[in-house]
């Protein structure tokens, strides 16, 4: 059997040891013998004296002294130089085991290289949409390949507006661009009841842009504290970052500090801020137009994932639509593989009876839908603005096991003036800030665009949308109708002339 090197060594060390000691002792005895065979006849003690024969005990002292302090430093010479082969010996050693080490570790790692990586072994285990792995996060951010972004507050200007982007922000903190999808959305503060059922269902981050014009400030702020405070659950507090935005024209005349009024819980046995009749607002006793994609855009500038989802407050997205729409993107199967062109994903939109709550799964709307307690979006206000592509295909066909791509629509023909509602991303075309919700159509602009731009509309198999309990019905608004009327004409005249020379012209594309 062969034997170590680091052991031939360690002998080899203590050899040399030896043959020093051996030779260390014989420079000392040599020295003594010397030192006395001088002095002394055989057999004599020799003992120094003075001239008149007393002895030199001063002397004799200086000399065993002397002889002392050699032998104490041979044997201190002989302990160091015996620590510093032994130092070398276990220096060598170790170097002659750190490389048997790395070899081994070398060995070791090319041995834990050919076992299952752990997203290899995630994706053994029992599949479950519902939840995002670490598996799909790593296959998403390598799809994706989307930066994250900064989250702090800050005060912008947008055209005639002010914005107060990231006013009160959600605790969820910075997040990964990649990792959840936020719902961005926009209202005045009489409409922020409708932000405890979306959350309730969304369950991920919601970016929400409130005017808050003049006097509306207040009660805008005293609305957002009740929300974090009062509503009996923290969803509000982790997912819900609220913007402020409101024109130069109407500045408040106080702007409240969330760094101070964040420090004091609301009293939640004050009246509700957000039930206010509409009619009592500032917004509405000083006749101001709803700036509408002002403030979706607001709310889409500032979310910080790469997809999102615009929609308005009132609308309420299915459950699990999140991880089961992200899951479905880092399956990457076709059509999702296949095309190049840009591309949105379209949500299935319905309204139901108000005495029924929202479905959970589209098996449950179903059944809704049958008993007549659902029905299409705006069906008795405006068909036309919401029908996708194969509707009733979608509606008849039963839920599939995973969410994927149902059909492939565009938006022409019968459809030309379809306003899809989707999860998009930061890429897309923005709203037009110039048109107000009174106008009405104030999401064709953006829709024009898509068509201009060859987007494919991925209709998803099992996501939708409900609008707050309550079937609407057409109502004749003068009112309304003049703003409408303005509105597009404004459209047909400036904003198409500018939509054609920078997007060109497709046939079937209309405003």
């Amino acid at each position: 059997m062969q034997v170590p090197n680091f052991i031939v060594i360690l002998g080899n060390r203590r050899n040399l040891i030896f043959k020093v000691s051996i030779v260390i002792n014989f420079v000392v005895l040599f020295y003594v013998a010397m030192h006395y065979s001088g002095n002394s006849a055989p057999g004599a003690e020799w003992v120094p004296v003075t001239a008149d024969g007393s002895e030199r005990s001063a002397e004799i002292k200086y000399l065993r002294d002397e002889e002392r302090e050699f032998a104490n430093f041979t044997e201190a010479s002989m302990r160091k130089l015996t620590e510093f082969t032994s130092q070398k010996v276990a220096m060598t050693t170790m170097s002659t085991v750190n490389k048997t080490a790395s070899s081994t570790a070398s060995d070791v790692e090319k041995n834990v290289s050919a076992v299952p990586s752990e997203a290899n072994i995630l994706d053994e285990e029992p599949y479950d949409e519902n939840v995002l792995t670490n598996s799909t996060l790593v296959a998403l951010k390598a799809i994706l390949g989307c930066k994250d972004k900064d989250f702090f507050p800050e005060t912008l200007q947008r055209g005639e507006y002010w914005v107060l982007k990231n006013y009160v922000r959600a605790n969820h903190g910075p997040i990964l661009c990649h990792e959840t999808i936020t719902t961005t959305t926009h209202g005045g503060f009489e409409f922020l009841d409708n932000l405890v059922p979306l959350v309730e269902r969304w369950m991920a981050p919601i970016s929400l842009a409130i005017h808050a014009p003049g006097t509306d400030m207040l009660p805008s702020v005293n609305s957002i504290r009740y929300l974090r405070d009062c509503t009996g659950h923290d969803l509000v507090q982790q997912y819900v970052t609220f913007h402020i935005f409101f024109s130069n024209k109407h500045i408040p005349d106080h702007i409240p500090n969330p760094d101070e009024f964040l420090k004091t819980p609301y009293n939640c046995s004050l009246p509700v801020p957000y039930a206010v009749n509409s009619s009592t607002t500032y917004k509405e006793k000083t006749n101001l137009l709803y700036p509408v994609n002002v403030g979706r855009n607001i709310a889409r500038a500032a979310a910080l994932t790469h997809y999102v989802l615009p929609l308005d407050i009132e609308l309420y997205p299915s459950p699990y639509l999140v991880p089961q729409f992200l899951n479905m993107i880092a399956r990457n199967e076709p059509p999702l593989s296949t095309s190049n062109k840009p591309r949105v994903f379209p949500l299935s939109l319905f309204e139901i009876d108000k005495q029924y709550n929202p479905p959970q799964t589209k098996l449950e709307l179903q059944g809704m839908l049958k008993n007549k307690t659902a029905i299409p979006f705006h069906k008795y206000v405006c068909p036309t603005c919401h029908n996708i592509p194969n509707g009733s295909e979608w509606m008849a066909k039963p839920e599939t096991p995973l969410m994927e791509v149902f059909y492939v629509g565009k938006r022409e023909g019968k459809f030309s003036h379809w306003e899809p509602i989707f999860i998009g991303t930061h890429s897309d075309a923005y709203y037009d800030d110039r048109l107000s919700w009174e106008g009405k159509k104030d999401k064709m602009t953006q829709a024009y665009i898509f068509c201009a731009k060859d987007y494919e509309f991925m209709i998803l198999s099992n996501a939708f949308l409900v609008h707050k309990p309550g079937i609407k019905y057409y109502k004749a608004n003068p009112k309304r109708d003049k703003y409408a009327s303005k509105q597009a004409s404004f459209v047909n005249n400036v904003i198409k002339k500018e939509l054609k020379k920078i997007f060109g012209s497709k046939p079937g594309c209309v405003l």
